[in-house]
């Protein structure tokens, strides 16, 4: 710096200037102050002797910076630095700052949580960023103002002072000292305040009964790890942890956390040790579960109730329900990797899922029992009594099942009147059967006939225009049947036997079908009932102690 400038004069001037500089502030490592007198003054000097051109002005300033630049001891503070040399010109950082050994050193210690940076239940493990504050008096770090300028405060490297060795008992991962690349502030009366930050892990035993509407209480222990109450005594600080500066997190929600001191005596040793403990109750915020998890769920559990609604004809009830289990099954693989491996408790969103697979699973043996009685026909099962009665009668008016052939057959008289000609028919076949008779004249009349008039067997046509079910009897007594008539009445009567038993194993299938129907609909609303039961039995209360 010093060939910087041609003249002798300044030459020799700057020399000085250093001299006294280093004299002054010393050539060691300078601290932040005011600038050297001797420097100003020689500035103010050569800008009063500069008479040149702005362009040699320019050069000036440009070599006087790069002499601030190239000496700083011209900017430290002369009575810091005197007041840094002389505390720690023989003092010792591993000895406990009391003037009596049997004296405690009192330590007053406070948390500050900043954010909240993750809860792990599978783990059980929580990370907090935090802020340590350590206040605790050195009666070797004291000094009085007016001797060093009227400085009153002054920071130094934690790693040059006595620190208590408080640390975080239940640390899961990491060290359990607090790093101390962090300055201490001193203030003259010996008072020492040193506030490191920190990232701890602490372990927190989880309890994931009512997951995701749960609350955790995390402890966070803190006290001397070597030094029992005799020989450092730990004071509260307010009692919680400060919440000035916590940053909100987007899971989880300080509801408290206040702070406790104790004075513990362990198996070990027969000191006692102090320690403050910091219970932090936290509430989980569920919105992302209940949109994610809870809701899907509860739809894909809702379409069980479809199943007993879908037609049997449709083929498609044992497909839904296996969709839906395969569905639900998904959705528990999901959830074991957001839930702590624990076999003490089953969380909340566990017990819904399994009562809803156990409820889905009931569904498809029903559907496959639903199905079965549904495709029964005559010639493979035959329907008792009871069956007849239950499923037929009594059930569907609880219902309020009402069949279409019921409501044909309620107008009065319709069902008498089907009966008599069934009769009917079936009397007027039965007189065929005596339709060969040697004296017709002589035979009483067919009990069928009713008195009517006998159409003239003299006339075909006329006999062919009134024969009916009721005369024909009459047209056989007055008539001899041919072979080819006899054999008409005959195919006529098998058509007919055939027909009515067709049509009674049909019946009998529509009943089968019915009495499926009947089960179908009384599930419908066992498991509508269940479905919305179960739901708010495992719900309702942890969904209305989380809203209190």
């Amino acid at each position: 710096c010093l060939l910087l400038f041609s003249g002798a004069a300044e030459v020799s001037h700057l020399r000085r200037v250093g001299d006294s500089c280093g004299s002054e502030g010393g050539r060691g490592d300078p601290l932040p102050g005011d600038m050297c007198p001797s420097m100003t003054a020689f500035r103010d000097r050569l800008e009063q002797e500069e008479g040149g051109t702005g362009e040699e002005a320019k050069q000036i300033r440009d070599k006087l910076a790069l002499c601030h630049k190239h000496l700083p001891y011209c900017f430290s503070s002369k009575g810091e630095d005197r007041l840094f040399r002389r505390l720690f010109r023989r003092y010792n950082q591993f000895i406990r700052p009391v003037e009596n050994v049997s004296d405690p050193v009192t330590v007053e210690f406070e948390v500050s949580i900043s954010q909240l940076v993750k809860v792990d239940e599978v783990n059980q493990i929580m990370e907090t960023n935090l802020w340590l504050r350590h206040i605790w008096n050195d009666y070797k770090l004291r000094w009085a103002p007016p001797e060093f300028d009227g400085i009153e405060f002054i920071r130094v490297p934690s790693n040059k002072i006595w620190r208590p060795d408080i640390v975080l008992y239940n640390n899961a991962v990491g060290d359990f000292l607090v790093e101390d690349k962090t300055k201490a502030l001193l203030k003259f009366d010996g008072t020492v305040t040193w506030v490191p930050p920190a990232i701890f892990k602490s372990s927190c035993p989880m309890d994931i009964t009512y997951f995701p509407f749960d609350y955790q209480n995390c402890s966070m222990k803190f006290g001397s790890w070597t030094y029992d109450k005799a020989k450092i005594d730990l004071v509260l600080i307010g009692s919680k942890v400060n919440l000035k500066d916590f940053w909100e997190s987007g899971e989880w929600e300080i509801i408290d956390a206040p702070g406790y001191k104790h004075d513990i005596k362990y198996n070990c040793c027969e000191e006692i040790y102090p320690d403050i403990t910091y219970s932090f109750y936290i509430r989980r915020l569920p919105l992302f579960y209940t949109i994610n998890l809870i809701i899907p769920c509860l739809l894909i559990s809702f379409l069980t109730v479809l199943v007993f609604y879908l037609p049997s004809d449709c083929g498609e009830k044992v497909t839904l329900c296996i969709s839906v289990l395969l569905s639900l099954t998904v959705f528990l693989l999901v959830i074991t990797e957001t839930i702590p491996s624990t076999s003490l408790v089953i969380p909340l969103i566990g017990e819904y899922l399994l009562f809803t697979m156990i409820f889905v699973t009931l569904s498809i043996v029903i559907t496959v029992f639903v199905l079965n009685v549904h495709y029964r026909t005559p010639m493979t099962h035959t329907m008792p009594g009871w069956v007849r009665s239950v499923f037929l009668r009594v059930l569907p008016r609880i219902m309020l099942m009402r069949r279409p052939l019921d409501q044909q057959e309620s107008p009065k008289g319709g069902a008498g009147k089907k009966r008599k000609s069934s009769i009917s028919q079936q009397g007027a076949v039965n007189c065929l059967e005596y339709g060969e008779s040697k004296m017709p004249m002589e035979s009483k009349k067919c009990p069928c006939q009713h008195g009517k008039d006998m159409p003239d067997p003299s006339d075909p046509s006329k006999l062919g225009r009134q024969l009916s079910p009721q005369s024909i009897n009459t047209v056989v007594a007055f008539s001899v049947v041919s072979p080819e008539i006899k054999q008409a009445i005959e195919s006529v009567k098998y058509i007919a036997e055939n027909m009515r038993s067709r049509n009674k194993a049909k019946e009998v299938e529509d009943d089968w079908k019915y009495v499926a129907m009947v089960i179908d609909r009384i599930f419908l609303w066992v498991f509508v009932l269940v479905c919305v039961l179960g739901t708010l039995g495992l719900f309702l209360q942890p969904l209305i102690g989380f809203l209190s």
